[in-house]
């Protein structure tokens, strides 16, 4: 199972409608069809700036996961909400850092009318974890070892 599949297939991914399209090498890119169920509007589609901050974040985690070969829990996010989205919207996400403790990631998203929506910087957990992790428990092991060696 590469990066790509292994984010698709999160529940809260599939739940938003969102799709990673690119993983590798510190950088991840993705997309979110905008509904209605995402709109802070009642009246027209403008996409809640949280759905916007759970691509940004995903977008993000999936760009480090792929320099640092485990799970890397979000630390911090800042996020600047540029314009409103009306469109479906895409992400791209660079790391600009990756130590031996933390990562961290620019990403930038655009909605399909071209409108620059958004700007962000994460910071991501990348080592230190020990044994007993909420994000590893239940996950196969050997599955993370194969991601550490692609």
């Amino acid at each position: 199972m590469g990066l790509q599949t292994l984010f698709n297939d999160i529940p809260f991914v599939e739940r938003l409608g969102m799709e990673i399209t690119t993983v590798d090498d510190g950088h991840a890119a993705g997309t979110l069809s905008l509904e209605r169920s995402h709109s802070s509007n009642p009246e027209s589609l403008v996409a809640h700036g949280g759905v916007t901050y759970s691509l940004v974040d995903t977008v993000g985690g999936a760009a480090v996961v792929s320099l640092s070969g485990s799970i890397s829990p979000t630390v911090d996010m800042r996020i600047d909400y540029l314009a409103p989205a009306t469109a479906d919207l895409r992400a791209e996400a660079e790391v600009v850092r990756n130590g031996g403790s933390v990562a961290v990631v620019d990403v930038e998203v655009y909605d399909d009318d071209g409108h620059h929506v958004a700007s962000a910087r994460g910071t991501y957990k990348t080592g230190g974890d020990g044994d007993g992790s909420p994000w590893t428990e239940g996950v196969d092991q050997a599955a993370i070892e194969r991601l550490e060696n692609d």
